[in-house]
Formats: C-alpha cells, sequence, structure tokens
C-alpha cells in the first residue's frame, strides 16, 4: 500500500496529512522504500487503522 492507497482509505486525507501519520512512532513501519516512495503492508495499515481510527472500519 502506497500513501495514495493510504490517503483514500483515509478518506481523502491530504499528502501533508499522510506524511505526517506515516511519520509518527505508532504507525506501521515501511516495508519498502521505493523510488516512487514507501510502501506498508495492507494489513499493518489496515490494522492501525482499526485501534487508531475505529470510525473508518467497514460494518
Amino acid at each position: 500500500m502506497g500513501a495514495h492507497e493510504i490517503r483514500v482509505r483515509l478518506g481523502g486525507i491530504s499528502r501533508q496529512r499522510v506524511y505526517k501519520l506515516t511519520s509518527r512512532d505508532d504507525f506501521p513501519k515501511p516495508v519498502a522504500d521505493l523510488e516512487q516512495g514507501k510502501i506498508w503492508r495492507t494489513r499493518d495499515v489496515e490494522a492501525w487503522i482499526r485501534v487508531k481510527r475505529p470510525y473508518l472500519n467497514n460494518p
């Protein structure tokens, strides 16, 4: 999952907000740092969302 997918999953937040969130100590660490940007495991991001942003969970 790249930064764009995280933006979409979190409701269309700004690129700056994604950067701030992904820089937090409690956000999952990226699994790769490519030329196009960092990549996170979807399951790690989804687990973070379940805990930190429960209102975004699917019913």
